[in-house]
């Protein structure tokens, strides 16, 4: 912690102008990443490149031939699978890393005090490996495609259990439902710029798909470095926030490589330091686990936060769920064009901006949980129009563009919904956030690793995505009825 964060009271932290700006400028920092690498670019690239080629097939009901893509199937252990699944168990496998690492990071960073480092360490992994994933070319990189895409995952869900966790930190609970959504609007916002500069590059710069290519990998280039680059200013001016307990060892050598190439004389010798090391760390692993189950009990003995969390996870396994494997569904089950898909992606993006100040008002009127309970109705509509979408329909493109707009609108305004909600519900002044934050995040990524565990499950067992995005349905509804249980005061009826 510097000089400068030691000496700033908690009284200016909170509501102080600069630091909530600079808290919601890493919404414009790292939405990129959850755009182009999870909504438009890179599943539109991987399936591309994981097609082997495309068959006509004809449509007795349209009396037209249409274009289907068959896959280049991928193999492990010797038996071959879609790469839709082992892209939605990728998904899977790099929100277990997340929910596995969770706990500890951020029992870390409560002892230490410094999560703004863990904040930028998960920033930094992220941002090189959306840099990495220019690296994959074809099917002979699927595997180093596959894996930058679970280490970005990976940054990026991680910085946002610390990122989140700053909310309660730095606005009083008035302040929080607009400074929430303001972040999902600057997130929107340069997501959807940078983007338009990706599309310019593959569409109009590109004269051939071989240079199409290359410029879609000058994209995932473009992505890290907007990341990296953009959180910087929220680095600058956002604070440590953190007590600093007295008991820690004699030098933090894994957390910090400087300590490393010390003789550690003093304290007994490196190797001496390095076992206390090791014991610090095993204690805060087992007290990391032991405090999210008491944090859990802590927060499902309040009423309100146990039909909250509740509703939470069933509607997040299918909103999470939906939103990564949205654009595989446009492009493997009604095969649209590259440029009409990132189009219309990109206009859910616009939508979504306000989609989140729309709620935000309407949260004021009528409630939190009554804008959650619509935005999820609308959420089990999308998935079940999505279902009943046939590729030989010629009105098909048309009935996307439909679903795709629902879901923009209900996207943003849930997202922000559920952050402020919970936030709001929370012990007030607590230094406990990061830790009642984790739970959150872990809570969610269990739910996504159910919501895409299932779904590539499907797709590999019926061949196709639309079963897989019926069964989400089942998970929304669950959601919306919980959240009718949940009675709180202060606008958040």
């Amino acid at each position: 912690m510097s000089e400068i964060e030691k000496t700033i009271p908690e009284n200016s932290i909170k509501n102080n102008p600069k630091i909530m700006r600079a808290w919601a400028l890493y919404d414009w920092a790292n939405s990129v990443y959850s755009l182009v690498i999870t909504s438009t670019i890179f599943p539109i690239y991987y399936a591309i490149l994981t097609t082997a080629y495309e068959k006509k097939e004809y449509v007795a009901e349209t009396k037209q031939w249409i274009d289907v893509a068959v896959p280049h199937m991928i193999k492990i252990f010797g038996k071959e699978y879609h790469p839709d699944t082992v892209y939605g168990y990728s998904l899977t496998l790099s929100f277990l890393i997340v929910v596995l690492l969770s706990p500890i990071l951020s029992s870390l960073a409560d002892t230490i005090g410094n999560k703004k480092s863990f904040l930028q360490f998960f920033c930094y992994l992220g941002a090189t490996s959306c840099m990495g994933l220019a690296m994959f070319t074809g099917m002979g990189t699927v595997w180093l495609g596959l894996l930058f895409s679970v280490t970005a995952s990976v940054g990026f869900w991680g910085s946002l259990v610390f990122y989140n966790s700053f909310l309660p930190d730095i606005a009083t609970p008035d302040k929080q439902d607009s400074l929430s959504a303001k972040g999902y609007v600057y997130g929107y916002i340069g997501s959807v710029i940078l983007v338009i500069i990706c599309l310019i590059l593959i569409q109009v710069c590109a004269e051939t798909p071989k240079q199409a290519q290359i410029y879609t990998r000058v994209s995932f280039l473009l992505t890290g470095a907007w990341w990296f680059g953009f959180s910087q200013y929220t680095f600058k001016h956002l604070p440590q926030f953190g007590q600093v307990k007295e008991q820690l060892p004699k030098d933090l050598v894994l957390l910090n490589y400087k300590n490393i190439f010390k003789s550690h004389r003093e304290q007994g010798g490196f190797f001496e330091v390095l076992k206390d090391n090791f014991g610090f760390y095993f204690d805060v692993f087992k007290q990391s686990f032991r405090e999210l189950f008491k944090v859990g009990g802590h927060l499902f003995a309040d009423k309100n936060l146990k039909f909250f969390l509740s509703s939470f996870f069933f509607y997040s396994v299918g909103m999470q769920t939906i939103f990564l494997m949205a654009t595989l569904f446009g492009k493997r089950e009604i095969n649209m064009a590259q440029d009409k898909l990132i189009m219309t992606l990109l206009l859910i993006q616009i939508e979504a901006i306000i989609g989140a100040l729309f709620f935000s008002w309407l949260s004021r009127k009528i409630g939190n949980k009554n804008v959650i309970s619509i935005t999820v109705a609308l959420w089990i509509g999308a998935c079940l129009s999505a279902y009943y979408l046939n590729k030989e329909n010629p009105n098909v493109e048309y009935q996307f563009y439909g679903i795709a707009a629902v879901i923009g609108l209900v996207m943003g305004g849930l997202q922000a919904m559920s952050r402020s909600t919970y936030s709001k519900l929370l012990p007030q002044d607590s230094m406990d956030n990061t830790t009642f934050f984790s739970f959150y995040d872990v809570l969610e990524k269990i739910a996504i690793i159910l919501g895409t565990f299932i779904f590539a499950t499907l797709i590999e067992y019926y061949n196709n995505m639309r079963y897989a995005a019926l069964s989400m349905t089942i998970f929304f509804a669950i959601g919306l009825i919980l959240i009718r249980f949940m009675k709180v005061k202060n606008n958040a009826k």
